[in-house]
């Protein structure tokens, strides 16, 4: 997301009716939304089954940090692939009420997988030339008080280094801030007991408390957001790992 972009995103109707009509709209041009029939399927496989069965013991601290009201967008560490099954298996729908909302990268939504994020309320972004209708999508969706995530590394990172975010996720924050949307930004550390998780290894994601955002600033509000945001990381991973037995050594 350019500083160009985001200068040309008006900002979403604070309304009921004309928000929703936005919200779809926009929608349909990003994605297929959330499908009422392959969703709750997709939570019965994953966190009924696929979680318990692969994982001996998946531990949630700070689930008090959740907000259960209000636009959320989670921050979380990225370690695997397993990371995007367990954040609705602790903040989806059967726990604070809503969806998980993804905005993944391009190379994600192809293919099979690409046709069943689709329909699982993922939405695509490029991360080089990011396009105006997600960055849209993505405010309406915050508006309407929805539950936002976006792995603000970038990437899956497995080895024990300092978390150094890219700017997307706080040139969003910020945005929406400008535009009033009072937007919760919550980081999340995901540990587990081994790098590369294994059958029966133990998961743990932990929340930290929410960062408000302000809406002015320019530049200088991302950078002071990132900086706050990589330490309630940092701080949230460690919590997780010692939660899992398999702490950060001692620097």
């Amino acid at each position: 997301m350019t500083a160009e972009t985001t200068d040309v995103i008006e900002g979403p109707p604070r309304t009921g009716p004309k928000l929703r009509s936005s919200l779809a709209a926009r929608e349909s041009r990003v994605c297929s939304g959330i499908s009422p029939v392959l969703s709750p399927l997709a939570m019965l496989v994953t966190q009924d089954l696929a979680l318990p069965g692969f994982f001996s013991s998946i531990e949630v601290l700070g689930s008090e940090h959740l907000p259960l009201a209000g636009p959320v967008l989670l921050a979380p560490t990225h370690r695997a692939r397993w990371d995007a099954l367990l954040l609705p298996y602790a903040a989806g729908r059967r726990i604070s009420g809503r969806d998980c909302r993804f905005m993944v990268t391009v190379t994600e939504m192809r293919g099979i997988q690409g046709w069943f994020l689709d329909r699982l309320g993922c939405f695509p972004i490029d991360q080089g030339r990011p396009g105006t209708s997600s960055l849209r999508y993505a405010v309406d969706l915050l508006a309407a008080s929805e539950q936002l995530v976006v792995f603000p590394e970038g990437r899956i990172r497995r080895q024990d280094e300092p978390i150094r975010l890219q700017q997307g996720l706080g040139r969003l924050a910020v945005l929406a801030a400008s535009q009033g949307v009072a937007v919760q930004v919550v980081p999340v550390g995901i540990g587990y007991s081994q790098a590369s998780p294994g059958c029966r290894s133990r998961a743990a994601l932990a929340f930290a408390p929410a960062l408000a955002v302000e809406g002015d600033g320019g530049r200088a509000a991302v950078h002071a957001l990132n900086d706050r945001l990589a330490a309630a990381m940092q701080s949230a991973e460690e919590a997780a790992r010692s939660a899992v037995g398999r702490p950060f050594a001692s620097p």
